[in-house]
């Protein structure tokens, strides 16, 4: 066996990298490999730094080699180089590939170099049509940057080789049993994840571009190296499979390995579109959130459109007649190690090809869960729920229909009201049947959008016909319904979906489940019934309202209701105020039907619309009652008892808002994106441990369960209700006016919101919020001058609210790091 110190020197620069430290390997039983490249590890002697774009450097380097290894080298293979994707004509393409090559010749002047081996690219050939070959007479002309700067360092390498014969190795695509060159990785990371854009190809199907395994990629250097002295001082050698898969063959291949499909549709998208569109993507990058797009810019470039139809399917007899050299892999095989490394790991398979991983891919092996059985469960799942609803999408187009005739049908005598339920029905006759898909899921929320305007649509078009306000209503809740209510729900994560706790950490019961939020389903019931009578009355449908205690003075006809929804604070809204409550009613409704008992973490974004709405609007509509009689002078029965509805589902969401609050604060605290978490979810702390919702007990059980979640009545809270009633009405039982009749009344309506609030458990600590309106009532006698007994009744009242707030009164269940607001 020959000894290491006789073993033929062999240069390779870029040596550092993930092909020149494997190569490297291969090479190192037959010769002594010295290396080159800009950052090298220190305590590995055979490497050295070196800059290409730096003369000086390039000398030095090589000077300290020649001193260790002698002066006469077998070969220096050139591997260095500057390489993106981005198509753009980058400078280091000049100072590195090019200039870096030149200067590194002139060094190796001095030198005895048997052979001077580059590492070029087939691309630099002019691309064939199918049926062609592509071979080393084959015209050159590269058509993007990275292949016409190797086509510019070949040129300069036949200019400056002197006295060392080379050899251009032209390289088809390279790939080994776990990476791919970027287009090929990046078509097996969109077929993954089934993105839109896999089924979406601008080019010809039928062409393709070969390939090349690393293994014979290492064995095509091993020949030339062993053929050196033997080849034609100056040469090119095309490297590469002989069997070329088109680009559709690909598609197929990737789909049926991952997803066991057979064929992978694929669409011909025509240049003057694709074109266009990958521009737009990549202008657009800076304005789309990172939740969507991480913050990396689209892979595919306006420039790859133009080259999507090249075929290069190469002709490499030279290299077996001169080398001896056959490959002796295949991509059609090659892709069967790709996947199954893929699938084994996908998170790392992802960072092996330089692709940004999926949020939730990330997101799950954080979790130390199996990213691919969580992908695939969740596939399974999520296609099977789908079935079992199709019927709903039938249901949906039905409806389409009926609207795309109810305005000839029912009299409609809005012209915008007809253009709109005509539009309407066409659009979601298209995306009901499109919903039919379970790939298509984004289209049930345009169908759930189209439903949501026909709930609006007779508001602001002030539709003069009950029927097509009744048929805006009906079909619009139905559409919304139909398409977001049946599962699988579509947007949530895989790993929300398969993963994590039904009862979030710390608490004893899910604030998600059915018995939760009935009771909020049934007041939204009644409220929604009650405002959109309300709006019959100012939409003109009906002439008269009905309103049993405030009947209004003797000489104006009008009762209270009348008074207050046709007063001048009604009117302000640019469509019926009523009408608004019964449509924020209406999602109130559908959205408390939404999603399963795990929603607190797999929809955060239901769960703070749905406290919004109740919340937020539930304090805006106690607003209106508190200004009625202080502005309007009078009061509204029904809008009275819609605000009761309204009030009494606070303490009811308060709880669910609360765990979305906390998910979202650990998952933050946890390292994940915010917004992704927000809009998709996230698995949690805990067991998977399903929630049992039992609808087969007594009615009497169910109703207990029903009122009593979350929910407990201090003696000392259920006081201070009376308070709050007899302070709205002083005008009634001290006969108090004007000044101090509006503070009683503020305060009154004050109160009962703070109590009924702090019914819930997780809202006691509101209670404390009675001592300032306590404090109020003490000082206000004095302010407005009322008499004694007017003066006794406001200190009582104020004592009392101060005192009964101070008793936290029972709490029974636990809330997580909630508990220490509550205590």
């Amino acid at each position: 066996m020959e000894s290491y110190q006789t073993m033929p020197v062999v240069l390779i620069t870029g040596a550092s990298g993930n092909i020149g430290s494997r190569l490297r390997q291969s090479l190192s039983d037959r010769y002594r490999v010295v290396g080159l490249d800009l950052k090298v590890d220190e305590n590995d002697s055979h490497l050295y730094a070196c800059d290409l774009t730096d003369q000086d450097s390039i000398h030095d380097a090589l000077a300290t080699i020649g001193d260790k290894y002698g002066r006469q080298w077998a070969a220096v293979i050139h591997l260095a180089a500057y390489f993106d994707f981005s198509g753009e004509d980058h400078p280091l393409y000049k100072a590195v590939n090019e200039e870096g090559t030149r200067k590194l010749l002139d060094e190796l002047q001095s030198f005895d170099v048997q052979r001077f081996l580059y590492s070029s690219t087939m691309l630099v050939h002019a691309p064939a049509t199918a049926g062609q070959k592509v071979s080393e007479s084959s015209p050159l002309k590269p058509g993007w940057a990275y292949p016409k700067s190797k086509a510019r360092t070949e040129s300069l390498i036949k200019e400056h080789h002197g006295k060392i014969p080379y050899v251009l190795l032209r390289l088809a695509g390279l790939y080994d049993e776990s990476s791919a060159v970027p287009t090929l990785s990046h078509q097996i990371a969109r077929i993954y994840e089934r993105k839109t854009m896999s089924h979406l190809y601008s080019g010809d199907v039928s062409a393709g571009q070969a390939f090349i395994h690393i293994d014979d990629l290492f064995s095509a250097f091993a020949k030339v190296l062993d053929k050196r002295l033997d080849l034609p001082e100056t040469t090119a050698i095309l490297f590469g499979e002989e069997q070329v898969m088109s680009y559709q063959a690909l598609q197929n291949r990737i789909g049926k390995l991952i997803h066991g499909e057979e064929q992978w549709a694929t669409v011909k998208v025509p240049e003057t579109v694709a074109k266009p569109g990958a521009w737009l993507q990549e202008k657009a990058e800076p304005v789309v959130p990172d939740v969507i797009d991480q913050g990396e810019k689209p892979f595919i470039k306006p420039f790859m459109i133009d080259l999507s139809s090249d075929h290069y399917d190469l002709d490499i007899r030279r290299a077996k007649s001169w080398l001896g050299w056959l490959p002796q892999r295949d991509i059609w095989s090659g892709l069967e190690s790709i996947i199954a490394s893929l699938k084994d790991d996908p998170v790392s398979w992802y960072q092996r090809n330089d692709i940004t991983p999926p949020e939730q891919f990330q997101m799950a092996k954080q979790e130390d869960l199996n990213v691919e059985r969580v992908r695939a469960s969740h596939e399974l799942n999520y296609r099977r729920e789908h079935r079992q609803s199709l019927w709903a999408h039938f249901i949906t187009a039905a409806l389409a229909c009926w609207l795309l005739v109810a305005p000839f049908t029912m009299g409609y005598e809005s012209r915008w009201m007809t253009i709109s339920d005509v539009a309407s029905g066409s659009l979601l006759l298209v995306t009901s049947m499109l919903s039919l898909s379970w790939r298509m899921g984004l289209f049930r929320w345009v169908s759930a959008a189209i439903g949501l305007w026909l709930l609006s649509a007779p508001l602001i078009f002030w539709t003069p016909t009950a029927a097509a306000y009744a048929n805006g209503t009906l079909v619009g809740m139905l559409v919304m319904g139909f398409s977001l209510l049946l599962r699988p729900m579509p947007g949530i994560s895989a790993l929300a979906a398969e993963s994590g706790p039904s009862i979030p950490p710390g608490w004893d019961y899910s604030p998600s489940d059915w018995f939760q939020r009935m009771p909020i389903i049934i007041l939204a019931v009644f409220g929604f019934l009650i405002s959109r009578y309300l709006c019959a009355y100012q939409l003109g449908h009906i002439d008269q309202i009905w309103d049993p205690f405030f009947l209004g003075a003797a000489s104006t006809p009008q009762n209270g209701t009348e008074e207050i929804i046709t007063s001048s604070v009604s009117k302000a809204w640019p469509v019926p105020d009523a009408g608004l409550g019964a449509l924020t009613y209406a999602l109130e409704i559908l959205t408390g039907l939404l999603g399963s008992s795990r929603r607190w973490r797999t929809m955060p974004w239901m769960v703070m619309a749905f406290g919004f709405m109740i919340v937020p609007l539930g304090a805006v509509s106690i607003f209106f009652i508190v200004i009625q009689p202080i502005v309007i002078g009078t009061w509204c029965t029904l809008c009275l008892i819609a605000a009761a509805a309204m009030l009494i589902q606070i303490p009811y969401s308060l709880d669910e808002v609360i765990a979305s609050g906390e998910f979202l604060y650990r998952r933050k605290k946890a390292g994940r994106s915010f917004w992704w978490v927000f809009f998709r979810g996230d698995t949690d702390e805990g067991s998977h441990t399903p929630v049992v919702e039992n609808f087969e007990q007594s009615p009497k059980a169910i109703f207990s369960e029903m009122l009593g979640g979350g929910i407990t009545l201090p003696w000392t809270l259920v006081l201070c209700l009376p308070i709050g009633v007899w302070l709205m009405f002083t005008r009634l039982t001290l006969g108090h006016s004007d000044s101090m009749a509006n503070v009683d009344h503020l305060v009154g309506s004050l109160v009962l919101t703070v109590v009924v609030t702090a019914f819930a458990e997780s809202a006691r600590t509101a209670r404390f919020l009675l001592i300032p309106l306590g404090l109020i009532m003490l000082v206000a006698p004095w302010i407005y001058g009322v008499g004694l007994l007017s003066i006794v009744a406001s200190w009582i009242c104020g004592v009392l609210l101060i005192a009964l707030s101070l008793p936290k009164g029972p709490v029974r269940h636990h809330y997580g790091r909630w508990d220490y607001c509550i205590t």
